[in-house]
């Protein structure tokens, strides 16, 4: 198999949490927005909006909402990405049309959609320029005191968050589930189970290294003790609120 530089820099992910004060420069953070300008969009509708925020009191106040995560402050740069049909609440004016398509789920996975494709974009320059990077899912832990602090119109609603900094420290690569769990040929295979307890030994030795033999806990534990409750409760409330009429 043929590698290049693209694939070396996808494959050598991982997430940072700690950051040093080096500031990201005004032509960095230039490279990640045209990387993200460059992602595909559902019909060509860019349904992606970006607020780069680099005051500190702001980052503080953000690090709060997000459930108290230290980086987002820490870190020089703090990026929300949005789902956005403000932009086309506009053009259905200037062509005298009703928008219609924010009455129905279709928006909401079209928006999301659009977001992960630029977010991913932005990933990958973000970490080809030896930046560090974390998404930020907690931006809707609190998300409309987030949209009243940041002046989101409606129709505009915050999907994740992504810090962007200098590394103080590179992190472990975290494993990934087994590639049979999650490339299905022709037709989904449910027959999972021992995949995922192969997985979730692979995690616990992960973690009982990466905790000094604190945390052993495996992968399913992890995610069922995510799942077995609504963790973002606001979220509905929020779309509700800029304008996303469900019928």
């Amino acid at each position: 198999m043929n590698k290049n530089e693209v694939y070396e820099i996808l494959m050598n992910h991982r997430s940072i949490r700690s950051y040093t004060d080096q500031p990201v420069s005004e032509q960095e953070l230039t490279l990640i927005m045209n990387s993200v300008q460059a992602a595909p969009s559902s019909i060509n509708g860019q349904q992606v909006s970006v607020i780069s925020i680099e005051d500190q009191q702001t980052k503080e106040k953000i690090a709060e909402l997000t459930g108290n995560q230290p980086w987002v402050a820490q870190a020089p740069v703090f990026l929300l990405f949005c789902a956005d049909f403000f932009r086309a609440k506009i053009a259905a004016e200037l062509n005298e049309e009703p928008l219609v398509i924010t009455e129905g789920m279709e928006s909401i996975l079209v928006g999301a959609t659009d977001v992960g494709l630029a977010m991913g974009n932005a990933i990958a320059v973000a970490e080809s320029l030896e930046l560090g990077i974390v998404p930020i899912g907690g931006v809707r832990n609190r998300p409309l005191e987030l949209i009243e602090l940041l002046g989101l119109p409606e129709y505009v609603f915050p999907v994740s968050g992504l810090v962007v900094g200098h590394p103080a420290n590179p992190s472990a690569k975290k494993p990934r589930l087994p590639q049979k769990a999650i490339w299905h040929k022709e037709r989904y295979n449910t027959d999972l189970e021992g995949l995922i307890r192969e997985f979730d030994q692979t995690i616990s030795n992960y973690m009982d290294k990466r905790t000094n033999g604190k945390e052993k806990r495996g992968w399913s534990k992890e995610i069922s003790s995510f799942y077995n409750h609504i963790y973002y409760p606001e979220v509905r409330k929020m779309l509700e609120q800029q304008g996303f009429d469900f019928k």
